[in-house]
């Protein structure tokens, strides 16, 4: 298994930018879980809601192509951009990315 980079960024001011290890076959949701940093996730991980909405800096070509069911997701997201993903879809098959995730502020809840 080839172990990779992925830096995270925040869109929250108080939020300092990391960089953590990332595993072919893991998804930015999956780093994000496993290191404590919130994304939010109402769905449990399985493309079933737009709330992991991340957007995805470099290495797109690092990760497992958009389905149309993702794209419908993201259609639904808060800003949603060019560049946007959803976290439980964003898998790394080879090399390092770079995200950035929305301001998890935004969800009722927080």
């Amino acid at each position: 298994m080839n172990i990779f980079k992925i830096k995270i960024n925040f869109e929250e001011a108080d939020h300092e930018s990391v960089e953590l290890p990332i595993a072919e076959g893991e998804s930015v949701l999956d780093v994000c879980m496993d290191n404590g940093i919130e994304l939010q996730h109402n769905c449990g991980g399985v493309c079933g809601c737009s709330t992991c909405h991340v957007y995805i800096n470099k290495g797109m070509d690092n990760i497992q192509e958009i389905s149309d069911k993702e794209e419908d997701f993201i259609d639904r997201a808060v800003n949603p951009r060019i560049n946007s993903r959803l976290g439980c879809q964003s898998v790394v098959i080879d090399g390092d990315i770079e995200v950035t995730l929305p301001d998890q502020s935004q969800f009722l809840g927080h």
